[in-house]
């Protein structure tokens, strides 16, 4: 069964703790190699070493408990920490997970040694045992360097989540390294009245409702594989690959799925801001470049006639009147079935243009509508 976008972008996420995790063991099992070579046990405890066993054993614990980590650090505790700036979630976080780390090495400890000694956990003999294990510098240099492993896989992920995951994964894959053509679908989504609004509430007030409108568009995108290209105040561009945002009509249900969300928290919104945003959508589709550009930022870039007419075809929502409207390019291609009922607007000029374009509006059926078709 095929995983839904939500949770395919969940488990990509925690895939590279345990792969990071993994990568790291193997590198401090060779250099344990390297310093112990022949040896049969570690000099300083006088446990039984071996290289063969180590090499196995080592990895294969190291990736699940990476898979662990990032399990909760996807689901959890990224959410528990949002709020909180770059480096302190990662202090923070990093100081949680090594102390988890240590109550586990600290039992594991127990039951082995109890197991060993043939007697229980709690035994003054494991005790003592315990407390040498633990003022052993070899118990303190694992701890070091699992904290280490959790430093660099939680600035990973932050990074990812700073850049956006799609967008990590691109520049380290280097996909985009090279300007690529592409056929892409391109929604640009506009808050209603934002300058109104901003001045209603303050700048202060009005980042946090942006903030808060940000958040609750994220599920809708994700849920229909778009991808977010750009904030650019109070506007969000969204894409999908021609493929992507075809399929079940991906593009079409975000718009709705979106103001889905903002019904349902209608109610929260009111009572922090004194209102509900609402926003109107463009539509368009066809061929961009693709690349990496920058010098001392880089960023994904998309560049081509596609955006400049998706910018155009939202301008004119306020004008006709309508929350969405699509072109004709985006809405041929449209497999609309009976869920949605599309609605010519007209052909019109857009700015910089000389070609007339037709646009559409769509409604989903069992919608009121007063439009003539």
């Amino acid at each position: 069964m095929l995983l839904n976008p939500r949770r395919r972008r969940n488990l990509f996420k925690i895939i590279p703790f345990g792969i990071m995790w993994c990568a790291f063991s193997m590198l401090y099992v060779l250099i344990e190699y390297g310093l112990l070579g022949d040896a049969t046990e570690y000099p300083s405890t006088k446990n039984p070493y071996d290289f063969h066993s180590a090499l196995l054993v080592t990895p294969i614990a190291s990736l699940v408990i990476g898979s662990l980590l990032g399990t909760a650090e996807v689901l959890f505790m990224n959410k528990l920490f949002i709020h909180r700036s770059f480096w302190k979630k990662i202090v923070f976080k990093t100081m949680v997970y090594l102390m988890a780390i240590l109550v586990m090495l600290v039992g594991i400890s127990l039951a082995t040694s109890g197991a060993r000694h043939g007697v229980a956990m709690f035994d003054p003999q494991v005790l003592e045992s315990l407390g040498k294990f633990l003022g052993n510098f070899a118990f303190w240099s694992i701890v070091l360097y699992a904290g280490l492993m959790i430093l660099v896989s939680l600035y990973v992920s932050e990074t990812s989540d700073y850049l956006g995951g799609s967008v990590f994964g691109n520049f380290f894959t280097g996909k985009y390294h090279r300007p690529v053509e592409e056929d892409r679908i391109f929604m640009f989504l506009d808050m209603k009245s934002s300058t109104t609004i901003a001045e209603k509430l303050g700048h202060s007030t009005y980042f946090l409702l942006l903030n808060q409108y940000y958040s609750d568009t994220t599920n809708a995108i994700i849920d229909t594989w778009g991808e977010v290209y750009q904030y650019a105040g109070d506007e969000i561009i969204v894409s999908w690959s021609i493929e992507r945002g075809l399929e079940d009509n991906n593009c079409i249900r975000c718009f709705f799925k979106l103001k889905q969300a903002f019904d349902k928290e209608a109610s929260v919104y009111v009572a922090k801001y004194g209102l509900v945003p609402e926003f109107k959508a463009g539509f368009h589709c066809g061929t961009v470049t693709t690349g990496e550009i920058g010098a001392l930022k880089k960023e994904l870039f998309f560049t081509g006639d596609v955006m400049n007419t998706a910018a155009r075809v939202q301008s004119k929502c306020n004008e006709l009147e309508v929350d969405l409207l699509l072109s004709e390019d985006l809405a041929s291609q449209l497999d609309l079935g009976s869920a949605y009922v599309l609605i010519s607007k007209g052909a019109f000029e857009l700015r910089g243009k000389q070609e007339q374009t037709r646009l559409f509006t769509l409604q989903e059926v069992g919608e009121k509508t007063n439009a003539i078709h």
